[in-house]
């Protein structure tokens, strides 16, 4: 499970600091402009100003400063007239931007965890500087990945003093053991257990306060970019013999492998400042379901004293295809079997003698469509009409005199009844 990081806007902390600045009518933001910006400069072992915990880091090896050099012409530095230096930024997920050891880890990550659950107003600090909620620390300790950094690399580094967090920017020594997360952003120093964040914006001067290490060259010094989406593994560079290891991202070490496709450049020259193609997801669809979804890049602002959490940020629209795909449209001329139930064998019919074509000649025949409402007169064999089933002609539907006398015959009332007289005539 990997802990929820939240991002928190740098335009309200920079918005603050203007109204600080302007609320200063003495001049003081101007004085403390000239004086420039302070910079720690941190060897690989040093643990620097107030520690959060002690070392956890399993690997303190001081690397030359030119090994990670990057590619490309240097930055210019600072010039007399108060120009800021430009620091070059690498993405995170560059193979060889980090270094480490074949199955070893940099950082005792379970000793990281064990030290801040000791102290509850560390721990707090610690999640507060991190933008992680203190109850999730442990499991995004564990989420970060182990490795060790191949530049001298500029941070925003904390501090643990009168039970708060204090932040400072700093130079880290190649060399130095990291956790970085799921998006190559390194986010605590092992030597120290201080939680790690994006540098602030290079302005002024830059006063550097430690004694730079052999071979120390500001304009070399990198920034590490965050990718846009998170990444499953890091290719980096084997420390003791500059060979290339593939870690997962999460894992410290116990799975390292060789990459399938080892990476262009040289393990030993310099660092590419961009990642190879796709570097977010290991693909070139841009709409893989990842796994994740494209987390911002973090700020360099410290999480609030009073704990709350920023709204998450809104979703942004996509061109990307719906993944649930839309219902089958079935044309009305298609017959649609029914799969709900296995299908069962039809009962056998008895044997008539009769074929499947035949019909039975006692079964009225079926009047051919036409006039509902004009019936056909059938025609006897005699060539007479009327209805068949009347054997004597009549029509049983015809109106009849209630007043005519009876005829046994079946006559209607319209036929003459005999007159009695003729029957005594005759006899």
């Amino acid at each position: 499970m990997r802990a929820t990081v939240r991002s928190y806007p740098l335009a309200a902390c920079v918005a603050a600091l203007g109204l600080l600045t302007a609320a200063c009518s003495d001049g003081g933001g101007a004085r403390a402009a000239d004086r420039g910006q302070e910079v720690h400069l941190q060897p690989v072992a040093a643990a620097g100003p107030d520690p959060f915990t002690a070392s956890t880091a399993t690997s303190a090896v001081a690397l030359p400063s030119g090994t990670g050099g990057t590619s490309g012409t240097a930055d210019v530095e600072p010039t007399d007239s108060g120009g800021a230096p430009t620091l070059r930024t690498v993405n995170g997920a560059v193979p060889g931007l980090y270094g480490g050891t074949h199955k070893l880890g940099s950082c005792d990550v379970e000793q990281q965890v064990a030290f801040l659950a000791a102290e509850q107003a560390r721990a707090r600090a610690f999640s507060r500087a991190a933008g992680v909620a203190q109850a999730e620390l442990p499991d995004f300790l564990r989420g970060l990945t182990p490795v060790v950094l191949r530049a001298d690399t500029r941070v925003t580094n904390h501090g643990f003093r009168d039970g708060r967090a204090t932040s400072f920017q700093s130079v880290l020594q190649a060399g130095t053991a990291v956790l970085v997360d799921e998006h190559g952003l390194p986010r605590v120093r092992c030597a120290c257990g201080n939680p790690l964040m994006p540098p602030a914006a290079v302005e002024g001067k830059q006063l550097h306060q430690g004694a730079p290490w052999p071979g120390y060259q500001p304009h070399q010094v990198v920034v590490i970019k965050p990718t846009t989406q998170a990444v499953t593994n890091l290719v980096i560079v084997n420390i003791t013999d500059n060979t290339w290891i593939e870690r997962t991202t999460g894992d410290d070490g116990a799975q390292d492998r060789r990459p399938a496709v080892p990476p262009a450049h040289d393990p030993t020259g310099p660092i590419p400042s961009d990642a190879p193609a796709s570097p977010d997801t290991g693909s070139g669809d841009p709409c893989a379901t990842p796994s994740s979804t494209p987390t911002p890049p973090l700020s360099a602002t410290p999480r609030a004293d009073d704990g709350t959490a920023a709204e998450p940020p809104a979703a942004r629209p996509t061109d990307c295809p719906p993944l649930t795909p839309p219902p089958a449209v079935v044309s009305p001329d298609t017959t649609v079997p029914d799969r709900s139930s296995p299908a069962e064998p039809l009962p056998s019919l008895p044997d008539t003698g009769t074929t499947p074509g035949d019909v039975p000649s006692d079964l009225p025949v079926e009047t051919p469509p036409g006039d509902p409402f004009t019936e056909e007169v059938p025609v006897q064999p005699d060539g007479s009409t009327g209805d068949p089933y009347d054997p004597y002609g009549v029509d049983p539907y015809a109106p009849s005199d209630p007043y005519a006398p009876y005829d046994p015959y079946g006559g209607t009332g319209d036929t003459q009844a005999p007159d009695p007289d003729a029957y005594l005539e005759n006899a």
